[in-house]
C-alpha cells in the first residue's frame, strides 16, 4: 500500500483530486467508484473547480456508489443519492444516467436480486477504474461492518451501533438514523483496479492504524485493503499519527516523488 501524509485536509483533497482527474484524462469513459460522508466533500469540491475552471470534463464517466441507507427514498435530505447529487453531480457535466447509486426503497422481497443486477450493471460498465473509499469509526469500508466477509458481494447489511452514533449528527435524532442499509461488499470494492482510501482527523488515528499496519481481519473490513495491489492511503497528519512506520512513509513517498521528476 501507497501511503501519503499531508499536512491538512485540504492538501488531502487536492491530491486525491489529481488522481482522479489524471484518470479522467486519460481514460475519458473512466467507471468510478464514489463514497459519501464528511472525508471526499473536499475531493468532490475539488473536482467540481476543475470542471469549471480547467474543463475537467466528466460527460462520459460513469460512477457507482457504494451503498444507500435502506428505507430513504432518493430525494431525502439525508440519502446518499441526494448527498452525491448536491456534493457532487450538480456542480459537473456529468450525465444522471450514467450514476449510480443503490436504491434504498427496493421492496424487501425484491432485494436479493437488485443487488445481483447492481454487480453485474457493474460489469458490464467494465468493472470500477478507480474507487475512493473512507473508513468508519469501527473500520469499515462502504458498510461492510466487523464480521463481514472478506469475500462478500453487494446486499443489505444491519448497521453496527458505532456507525448508528456516528451517523446520528447528520439526523436530528438518533432513532431517525436508519438500521440497514444497502452496500458493495469488501469483495466487489477489492475488484476494483484502482483504490483511494482516504482519513483525516485524530478519531481515526487508531483505526487507521489498525487497517494499514495490523492483521488482515473481518472485524476491520479496511484492513482488507492490504490485499489490493494497488492502493493509495492519502491521509492528514492526525490521521496518521499513530503509524509504526509513519517517517518510512514519508520517506517512500518523498523519493517516489524525486524519481518521477527526474524522469519526467
Amino acid at each position: 500500500m501507497r501511503v501519503i501524509i499531508v499536512k491538512s485536509y485540504e492538501e488531502m483533497s487536492k491530491e486525491a483530486a489529481k488522481i482522479v482527474k489524471d484518470l479522467v484524462v486519460r481514460k475519458p469513459d473512466c467507471v468510478l467508484g464514489l463514497a459519501t460522508g464528511s472525508t471526499p466533500v473536499g475531493l468532490y469540491k475539488e473536482l467540481i473547480r476543475m470542471h469549471k475552471e480547467e474543463g475537467l470534463d466528466f460527460s462520459k464517466v460513469i460512477t457507482f456508489n457504494l451503498d444507500e441507507y435502506y428505507g430513504l427514498s432518493g430525494d431525502h435530505p439525508q440519502s446518499y443519492r441526494y448527498f452525491m447529487d448536491v456534493n457532487l453531480f450538480n456542480g459537473i457535466n456529468i450525465k444522471k444516467e450514467n450514476t449510480h447509486v443503490p436504491d434504498g426503497k427496493i421492496p424487501l422481497e425484491k432485494i436479493e436480486e437488485y443487488c445481483r443486477k447492481y454487480e453485474e450493471m457493474i460489469k458490464k460498465a467494465g468493472g470500477i477504474d478507480l474507487q475512493v473509499l473512507g473508513i468508519g469509526g469501527d473500520g469499515h469500508i462502504g458498510f461492510n461492518e466487523p464480521g463481514s466477509s472478506l469475500y462478500s458481494r453487494t446486499r443489505l447489511v444491519a448497521l453496527d451501533e458505532q456507525t448508528i452514533k456516528d451517523n446520528s449528527r447528520f439526523f436530528e435524532k438518533i432513532e431517525d438514523v436508519p438500521r440497514f442499509a444497502l452496500t458493495m461488499g469488501v469483495g466487489t470494492i477489492l475488484d476494483a483496479r484502482e483504490i483511494i482510501f482516504l482519513a483525516n482527523g485524530i478519531k481515526k488515528a487508531e483505526v487507521v492504524a489498525k487497517a494499514i499496519e495490523g492483521p488482515i481481519t473481518s472485524q476491520i473490513t479496511a484492513s482488507a485493503l492490504q490485499l489490493h495491489p494497488r492502493v493509495t492511503a492519502i491521509l492528514d497528519e492526525e490521521a496518521a499519527s499513530q503509524l509504526k512506520r509513519k517517517e518510512y512513509y514519508k520517506f517512500a513517498h518523498n523519493a517516489e516523488e524525486t524519481i518521477r521528476l527526474k524522469l519526467f
